[in-house]
């Protein structure tokens, strides 16, 4: 849920929001997060600043992680930006990050790697 809308994603414990952000150069955007949730933006087009916890200027196809606050605060330049904002509860497990896969251990990271080497990897 994001200002009074509703998104097809529901009834789930870590009450997640999606939202994909598209800003004109020259705009700011002061998006509230709820308390203690955790909130990241993947920028996939143009750049932005993004609010000191997310560590200044990030530009496309890099991911920010926001520090804990009550607001995400989001600044263009010149050019416009297109950016994934995700939010939610945050679940109290390890998390290992490689690329594109994120998991609880690095071992499982080293597993899934093997899998895709071998082909064995789930298959669609």
């Amino acid at each position: 849920t994001y200002a009074s809308q509703h998104g097809p994603v529901s009834e789930i414990a870590i009450q997640p929001a999606y939202l994909d952000v598209h800003m004109t150069p020259g705009a700011e955007w002061n998006c509230p997060t709820p308390p203690g949730h955790t909130a990241f933006a993947y920028v996939y087009e143009g750049k932005a600043n993004l609010d000191e916890g997310a560590g200044g200027e990030v530009s496309a196809t890099r991911l920010a992680v926001f520090g804990d606050g009550s607001a995400v605060r989001i600044q263009t330049g010149q050019s416009s930006v297109r950016f994934l904002l995700v939010m939610g509860a945050p679940l109290g497990e390890p998390i290992a990050r490689y690329g594109p896969f994120v998991m609880n251990t690095r071992e499982e990271i080293q597993q899934t790697l093997k899998e895709l080497r071998e082909g064995t990897f789930i298959q669609p």
